[in-house]
């Protein structure tokens, strides 16, 4: 199996003009709420991969990012540089998700989510041993990237998964650039030590398909409420 960590490129449906983040974030707040789907479709992954990190469960990792994308709809017209958008929704969903781990400590911990995202690619093998090893070897590096220690495995998701780079990564995490290619050069020694335990050589956290989709559907429906709510207030 071909454990990719590049970020996925998605292509946009026929007829429809690609627009940058700065361009859609000013005809949303201008009112056209219907391209808010767009930005959906670039972060999705990369917001769950960042609040997963952060929580460890695919439960809890989907509610963070379906909240920072409300929260980030609402404060939208606050962004005073559209530019930076997606580094803006990026810390929003890492804060997000550090308040949900706060407020998961004081209660009984459970046993981490490790099964895979519905509506993560099978395997093109029908052979159902192929695909049950196939769904061990995501478990075990998912767990393996677990593991590392969280100041560690937040930058080994925005850097080594969503291929940020050093200084995108540093502007999410609001850290030195010093500090970000310290920790994800550890993050690698550790990773590749434990996945070489394991027998296995890389990996990343898949949020795709059906799921994926069925996020963005959540999310757009709530906007018109949230948009009336918005001009209610103005």
């Amino acid at each position: 199996m071909n454990w990719d960590m590049r970020p996925v490129e998605r292509a946009l449906p026929d007829g429809e003009r690609f627009l940058r983040d700065e361009e859609i974030v000013r005809e949303v707040c201008a009112g056209a709420c219907d391209l808010f789907e767009q930005l959906l479709q670039r972060y999705n992954q990369r917001l769950f991969r960042i609040a997963r990190a952060v929580l460890h469960s695919d439960a809890e990792a989907e509610d963070v990012v379906q909240e920072t994308w409300l929260r980030a709809f609402r404060h939208l017209s606050e962004l005073s540089e559209p530019a930076h958008f997606s580094t803006w929704i990026s810390r929003i969903a890492l804060y997000e998700a550090w308040a949900r781990a706060r407020r998961s400590r004081r209660a009984t911990p459970g046993e981490p989510d490790r099964a895979p995202a519905k509506g993560t690619p099978e395997s093109p093998c029908t052979d159902p041993e192929r695909t049950a090893s196939d769904h061990e070897i995501h478990r075990v590096v998912e767990a393996a990237i677990d593991a590392l220690p969280e100041k560690y495995r937040v930058v080994f998701v925005l850097r080594g998964i969503e291929g940020l780079s050093t200084a995108e990564a540093a502007r999410s995490l609001n850290m030195s650039r010093v500090a970000v290619s310290t920790r994800f050069h550890r993050a690698r020694v550790l990773l590749r030590k434990e996945l070489l335990a394991r027998g296995l050589s890389a990996g990343s956290f898949a949020f795709l398909g059906a799921r994926c989709q069925g996020m963005r559907q959540r999310v757009m429906a709530c906007l018109p409420g949230i948009w009336s709510a918005l001009e209610t207030d103005g």
